[in-house]
């Protein structure tokens, strides 16, 4: 039987997110004992065992709501960047925190400026909650702050800047960056998403928390998915004016962060060595990474995160395949706004080395490997 209940108009113009085959399924389909996973921008170092300790003396307590406030958790995270507790909003990845930052702030009809090629939820949660979005092409994979500013009308009501960038990697230099931050209008905000900030060294790379004090109409966004470890937690936090804090929590739900992913994060913060060493690691990756493909001819987006993109020549689609029939699972460019490419979390030096080889074997018309 036919369902005859309607959904809401404006979701004839949004299609569900793409989440593809588990590699579980890849697995049994392809006939694979196993399969590197370099498709989804994980942590591919894990968590902290501190984190794993934590959360067995939290399993006695699964019966009890999560604190809805999660006041542990800020006050931690207040004492780590040195800001106000008042300032923190955490929410169920930084994901839910850009979902309702639409729902309190974009009326129907209003605009939201993004780069054309940036983080597709953007794109989808404006147009979820009746919004206008303004696509403006990145300039060699990094946004076009000019042209941003040049696409404000008296109907704009939020900026997203991802830096780094997904699906890029690139970052908007530091000076750049201040400069546009204090031309957008009050009355306008600017969302800084920084769910890759750890792994940005680069000295080019703005320190934005400072200036929460100075432009109130300024959101950052970073999450514990990434360097920490805990994307199957979901759980990251945005830094404001506490105005805008106060008009989340009227949006959103009461018990939004589970108490599991809340100790964790707690957990996190208390090794920073897992941190840092996890920063490192990624550092020598990308480094090995962009010498050898430079000498075999590719080209790539400088990356100041933990993947990258890289320029293959040839369909991505058809890339992606070759490499998953040697167990290695990437994601192609097709989806992202390349389809000549490739997107590669960079991932230990042993599987660094093996997808090199594979792809070596591919661009010299050997596609398997023995």
């Amino acid at each position: 039987m036919a369902v005859k209940v309607k959904s809401r108009e404006i979701l004839q113009m949004v299609t569900a997110y793409p989440l593809g085959k588990s590699v579980f399924d890849l697995q049994k389909e392809m006939g694979l004992a196993s399969i590197i996973n370099l498709s989804e921008i994980e942590n591919v170092f894990g968590c902290s065992p501190f984190v794993k300790n934590h959360l067995t003396h939290q399993l006695d307590h699964l019966f009890t709501y999560p604190d809805g406030s999660a006041r542990l958790l800020s006050a931690k995270l207040a004492e780590f960047l040195n800001v106000k507790s008042d300032r923190l909003f955490i929410g169920n990845g930084s994901d839910e925190i850009i979902r309702l930052l639409l729902r309190a702030f974009l009326n129907a009809g209003d605009e939201a400026v993004m780069a054309e090629i940036t983080f597709p939820r953007y794109k989808t949660n404006v147009t979820i909650e009746g919004g206008r979005p303004v696509l403006v092409p990145l300039i060699d994979g990094t946004h076009d702050l000019d042209g941003m500013l040049a696409s404000i009308t008296e109907k704009t009501k939020l900026i997203f800047v991802c830096n780094p960038n997904n699906p890029t990697g690139t970052i908007v230099e530091k000076k750049k960056l201040e400069d546009f931050i204090s031309k957008v209008p009050e009355h306008i905000l600017v969302v800084l998403d920084e769910a890759y900030y750890e792994y940005a060294v680069n000295d080019e790379y703005l320190q934005s928390v400072p200036y929460l004090k100075k432009y109130s109409n300024l959101v950052i966004l970073r999450t514990f998915s990434k360097v920490y470890g805990l994307a199957g937690l979901r759980i990251g936090y945005g830094l404001m004016d506490p105005f805008i804090a106060e008009e989340l929590n009227k949006v959103k739900e009461v018990f939004n962060v589970n108490q599991l992913a809340q100790a964790a994060a707690i957990s996190a913060l208390d090794d920073q060595e897992f941190r840092v060493e996890c920063v490192e690691r990624n550092e020598e990756g990308k480094q090995f990474l962009g010498n050898e493909l430079t000498k075999m001819g590719y080209t790539f987006f400088p990356t100041h995160a933990n993947f990258m993109m890289i320029h293959t020549g040839q369909p991505g689609d058809v890339v992606r395949n070759e490499l998953l029939k040697n167990g290695i699972l990437v994601k192609s460019g097709s989806a992202l706004g390349y389809p000549d490419a490739i997107r590669v979390t960079i991932s230990s030096m042993q599987d660094n080395h093996y997808f090199i080889k594979c792809l070596k074997n591919i661009e010299s018309g050997n596609g398997g490997i023995s």
